[in-house]
């Protein structure tokens, strides 16, 4: 297992090797778990190991197929993403007839079609012709967030394999280890993943997402110390951007969190460590009552937009429901 190219999930790797080795295999796989949690990663390593030149299970990583596919270079291997928010009809007929031919180099040909919840309807009752009627030389493996997104006769056609966080130290040790990271950043970039190795590597990787992590916390400021119409003028703009709603909220919830375990003595536990001060001053400021509202309300909020209500209005209301700063 030494040699599958994935930090953590141990279960999940001795799995998809067993099946490997016992010739158990099915010809489609559903990877579930939250964002950046790693499943396009394990996606990728499960294909390493089914085309290794070696062949016994375990992606030696050195042949040259592992070294093409980890350069995402290797023909056999495509990636179906969503184009404009949404897997489109065409992408799924583009993969019917590629999956009609045989493979170019490999034993077979392996189709990583991330977060499949995005497919349009048309687009997922097309994908269920290729399940239904696999080639043999074909295997599917999806990925998905919100498995009840799904459709339930897609879900019934694939081996269910789900992914969940991380334990923080086994992210902080991967970060100072295999990236090269302080370990007090990498404590709290590890706090601030919430078990998301994918997250806290770009964070580390990209300044442009630690800024952007520092634009939202300041918003939320200056939200709750503006008036009603600043308050609406705010929801009106990030409105416009739904991509990220939920990673803003999910942000959102854990600072109103770091405030009340400040407010219920347990300040060892926080996540943002790095504005422990702001959040000390902000346990004064609010009342454990109004800071258990918030969180509330910022998590209902969340569920509310997963549900696809609306986005504005759903903002507008909370927005508005915040407490007042001073």
């Amino acid at each position: 297992m030494a040699g599958w190219p994935v930090v953590g999930h141990e279960w999940a790797v001795d799995l998809l090797e067993r099946a490997i080795l016992g010739d158990r295999l099915s010809h489609a796989y559903l990877l579930t778990g939250p964002v950046q949690v790693g499943k396009t990663t394990l996606a990728r390593a499960f294909a390493q190991a089914l085309l290794c030149e070696v062949g016994n299970g375990v992606p030696c990583g050195a042949c040259r197929t592992c070294q093409r596919l980890a350069a995402a270079r290797y023909p056999d291997v495509q990636f179906v993403m969503a184009e404009k928010n949404t897997i489109q009809i065409e992408q799924v007929r583009a993969l019917q007839s590629d999956s009609a031919l045989s493979p170019l180099e490999g034993r077979r040909k392996i189709f990583i079609i991330r977060e499949i919840e995005r497919a349009t309807p048309p687009a997922a009752n097309a994908l269920l012709k290729t399940l239904e009627e696999p080639s043999p030389h074909v295997m599917l493996l999806l990925t998905c967030v919100r498995r009840n997104q799904v459709l339930p006769t897609i879900l019934s056609r694939c081996q269910v394999v789900g992914l969940r966080p991380l334990p923080l130290d086994q992210i902080q040790a991967a970060l100072v280890e295999r990236w090269g990271v302080e370990p007090e950043r990498a404590a709290l970039l590890a706090r601030l993943s919430a078990g998301r190795l994918g997250w806290a590597v770009r964070a580390h990787t990209q300044p442009g997402l630690w800024e952007e992590r520092a634009q939202r916390l300041d918003e939320l400021q200056a939200v709750t110390g503006g008036g009603r119409m600043a308050r609406l003028s705010f929801s009106e703009q990030i409105s416009r951007q739904p991509e990220t709603l939920e990673q803003v909220l999910g942000l959102w919830a854990t600072w109103w969190r770091d405030i009340l375990l400040i407010q219920h003595g347990t300040p060892g536990s926080i996540v943002n460590l790095d504005r422990r001060a702001q959040l000390v001053e902000q346990a004064e400021r609010y009342s454990p009552q109004q800071v258990e509202g918030a969180l509330q309300d910022v998590l209902q909020t969340a569920r509310r937009i997963r549900a696809n209500v609306n986005a504005r209005l759903a903002i507008d209301v909370l927005a508005l429901r915040l407490p007042v700063g001073t």
